[in-house]
């Protein structure tokens, strides 16, 4: 295995060194010739020097020049690679230019997982599914569901986006430099989701942020946090007395969708 880049904790760079590892992540992904995927992160290669062997093409979004400078190096012309932080990488724009939809993988830095997970979402129509290696914490937090201490923001978004899955946990001794926590490998499938459709987006989100934002209080309190106006507590009234951990993401998405029926004006953000 290559062991060539020093790795930066600025860029939260821990290398995937566990060749086993690496090939259970690509088994995992199912890959069909016909597939573009983007690779968020590739660093040294270690899972793109699998993908270029099963896929279409390979999109890498890597911001390390030297990791750059090494897979140029390696793969040449197999692989595109975007220098650019993968947060400000439009994935409409690769989805018009490949005219498939995507799927996204990688090993990405634990510090901007969550970004990178709304980024994803913010981009669903365009992903077919996403593949990441992160934090245990984080991954358990994707699947939770409510009335239990993990379930949350992130757990409703991801919910309602896609099916989250935990496919298998991944020892800490597998990485260079060894993390401090344990990793789990997620696939979330964007094409498929248990959760009805909100009719505006921005409401559902709004309200899923702003109560969540005072979780242990009720949703009398939490519509207060958002500026609900009288009408829209009136509107709530089955849910006034739980806390927002007690919502599924069903509830959330009810809900929203009766403000939007009614005309209920909220300051909407999107998380």
């Amino acid at each position: 295995m290559w062991n060539r880049v020093n790795p930066k904790k600025s860029l939260g760079q821990n290398f995937l060194r566990d060749t086993n590892i690496t090939r259970k992540i690509i088994n995992s992904l199912e890959l069909d010739s016909k597939d573009v995927v983007l690779e968020i992160g590739p660093g040294e290669g270690a899972l793109t020097n699998y993908l270029v062997e099963k896929a279409e093409r390979i999109i890498a979004v890597e911001v390390d020049k030297r990791c750059i400078e090494l897979l140029t190096e390696k793969f040449g012309s197999k692989i595109k690679i975007i220098d650019k932080d993968i947060l400000k990488v439009s994935i409409e724009e690769i989805y018009k230019e490949e005219k498939i939809k995507i799927r996204v993988v990688g090993n990405i830095p634990y510090y901007i997982t969550s970004a990178i997970l709304f980024h994803i979402f913010d981009s669903s129509k365009y992903v077919k599914n996403f593949t990441a290696m992160m934090q245990k914490e984080v991954a358990k937090r994707l699947v939770a569901k409510p009335k239990t201490k993990d379930y949350g923001i992130l757990s409703v978004m991801a919910q309602y986006f896609s099916s989250p899955k935990i496919l298998f946990d991944v020892s800490r001794s597998c990485f260079y430099p060894m993390p401090n926590v344990t990793s789990s490998v997620v696939r979330l499938e964007l094409e498929k989701s248990n959760v009805i459709r909100a009719i505006d987006e921005n409401i559902f989100r709004t309200i899923v942020r702003g109560t969540f934002n005072t979780r242990r209080k009720t949703l009398r309190n939490g519509l207060k946090n958002i500026n609900a106006p009288a009408e829209a507590v009136e509107i709530a009234s089955d849910y006034l007395e739980m806390r927002p951990e007690e919502l599924t993401p069903n509830d959330f998405v009810k809900l929203a969708n009766l403000f939007t029926k009614n005309g209920i004006i909220l300051n909407a953000r999107k998380y």
